[in-house]
């Protein structure tokens, strides 16, 4: 199991935030995922064997949002 927190633009309220979970609990591998509109920080816990970072971070965007470099 693997963690990671992106930094995200565009979260602006709580639709926001349940977007971007519902979207990455949909992909099989991630465990848990919450997205703070406070923060603009996306906490994901996955698995390695199953989804990368890329994948996770293309789910977001393909969401409407924007992953920070």
């Amino acid at each position: 199991m693997a963690s990671i927190n992106l930094n995200v633009e565009g979260i602006t309220c709580g639709g926001c935030e349940k977007s971007i979970r519902n979207a990455l609990l949909a992909n099989e591998g991630v465990k848990e995922a919450n997205a703070s509109h406070e923060t603009g920080v996306v906490a994901i816990d996955y698995d390695e064997s199953k989804v990368n970072q890329d994948q996770l971070k293309q789910v977001i965007e393909e969401a409407g949002f924007d992953v920070a470099a």
